[in-house]
């Protein structure tokens, strides 16, 4: 009886607090993996909108600061706002080419007052609507959600083969030998420490294998220090710093679809991360989880940010490491609050050449697209039409990733959730799961194959099998369930 009681009463590995040291080493390797995914979306929509360099650097400090306050309204959370996972959130990619296009229509005066009050009316929207959106959560059964964090590691995995050939395709040296070798040698690097590594120095090995990647780069001559030359000690995004929000409809209907778009795939990633740090998410966690995306959505335009949402390639470092605090992931937020009002700080960070990024990037994604397999292993393939389902939502949700044209002669508003391949991937794996293991028509044989199941599930003596070789993420054997 002391052995149970000591048990039930020690923490969660979620709710743990690590030494300070490990603290800051792991929130800061989370942020390694991150940051060039907050700061391309500015990047790109601050030409659009007409902005100088100077600005546009403005604009992703702003960016990497509202990451941070969204990632501690995620990790740490208060009243019914947060997940309370190890759940990284900043600028979704999902609203790059909306804000592109309002950016072109506006013209460069009122292009980003008109983005920001567009993003504003789209999270205070999602905010509304995050308690009924989060019953969706019943429609994502074991065949949906492992169909789903497969794709986004897939989906993922582009990204870095981008970042490892330079991340520029317009650059002279995009594709070299030199860009390759050097995102190799950090796959490598990152392998080995992996192997040869324990304990706590295993758990940062792809920080490491960053550090290690960067130092290598400089004789190399692919490191740049001139951000780090020209960067301000201390810079604080100012509110509206841009002009007041303006409020169009036609923007406002854009970035709604985005917000729609973002929370559907926030859904799936939290079901994914829930399931990796062996504390599922539950319709409670994941209403949390989309309060906390949507107020930070809404909070971002008034220090100058866009649309917030879930970080997918830091549920790969999560699954990698196996380090699944989330005080580990809020010091990354305050890491990212810091680097925004840092200008310098900020800088050191984006020495990290994206071929190295992309070495590390290709583990990462990896990893996601792994923990997915090793979701559908548990999700009865053999039985039924699940094989189906998946084979249809797969194929469907690489459409953009293996033919990015192949939507572009149809309306652009579409392509927002089209050019996700999560999020069709997604639909179609909901709908038709509904369609074939809700509400279609069963043979005498699955109603008793189901009627068996069910008296297994509900007799102690004769729980369900697992499917050979596969466990949940606590070390116990994973169950099978139809769907």
């Amino acid at each position: 009886m002391t052995g149970q009681k000591s048990e039930g009463d020690r923490k969660h590995p979620v709710d743990e607090t690590l030494p300070p040291l490990k603290m800051f080493t792991s929130g800061l390797q989370h942020v390694a993996a991150m940051y060039a995914g907050v700061v391309a979306p500015p990047m790109i929509v601050g030409p659009a909108c007409g902005l100088n360099a100077t600005e546009t650097a403005f604009l992703m400090g702003a960016s990497l600061f509202t990451a941070g306050i969204a990632t501690l309204l995620q990790t740490l959370g208060f009243w019914k706002v947060g997940a309370k996972l190890p759940f990284v959130n900043g600028v979704s990619f999902a609203g790059v080419t909306p804000m592109v296009a309002i950016g072109k229509a506006q013209g460069p005066g009122n292009a980003l007052p008109v983005i920001f009050g567009a993003v504003i009316v789209a999270g205070v929207l999602g905010f509304l609507v995050a308690p009924y959106f989060s019953k969706l959560v019943r429609f994502f059964p074991p065949v949906v959600t492992g169909t789903v964090i497969t794709l986004i590691g897939v989906s993922l995995l582009p990204v870095a083969f981008n970042w490892s050939q330079g991340g520029n395709d317009r650059a002279p040296d995009y594709g070299s030998l030199t860009n390759i070798g050097m995102a190799a040698l950090t796959f490598l690097i990152v392998l080995v420490l992996r192997r040869v590594l324990r304990g706590f120095l295993q758990q940062i090995a792809i920080l490491l294998g960053l550090i290690a990647g960067t130092l290598i780069a400089i004789p190399v001559g692919i490191t740049n220090f001139s951000a780090l030359s020209e960067a301000s000690l201390v810079g604080f995004p100012t509110p509206f710093h841009f002009g007041a929000p303006q409020f169009d409809i036609a923007a406002i209907v854009s970035m709604c679809i985005v917000m729609l778009v973002c929370m559907t795939e926030s859904t799936a990633d939290m079901l994914a991360l829930g399931r990796i740090v062996g504390r599922p998410a539950d319709e409670r966690t994941i209403e949390g989880g989309l309060r906390a995306d949507t107020l930070g959505t809404a909070l971002s335009p008034l220090f100058n940010g866009f649309a917030n949402s879930a970080f997918a390639q830091n549920i790969g470092l999560v699954a990698m490491t196996k380090v699944r605090s989330r005080f580990v992931v809020a010091t990354g937020g305050l890491i990212l609050i810091v680097l925004g009002l840092c200008p310098v700080a900020a800088s050191v960070i984006s020495l990290v050449p994206l071929p190295v990024l992309g070495g590390a990037g290709i583990v990462l994604f990896g990893s996601v697209a792994a923990s997915g397999i090793q979701t559908l292993a548990s999700a009865a393939m053999e039985k039924g039409d699940n094989a189906l389902i998946v084979a249809a939502a797969v194929g469907i949700g690489l459409i953009p990733i293996a033919a990015p044209d192949f939507y572009h002669h149809l309306p652009k508003d579409l392509l927002v959730v089209l050019d996700s391949g999560i999020s069709t991937g997604c639909l179609v794996a909901i709908v038709l799961n509904l369609a074939f293991n809700h509400f279609g028509r069963k043979t005498a044989d699955e109603d008793a194959a189901d009627d068996t199941a069910a008296d297994a599930h509900g007799a102690p003596e004769s729980p369900p099998q697992p499917v050979p070789g596969t466990t949940d993420e606590a070390g116990a054997p994973a169950a099978a369930p139809a769907h």
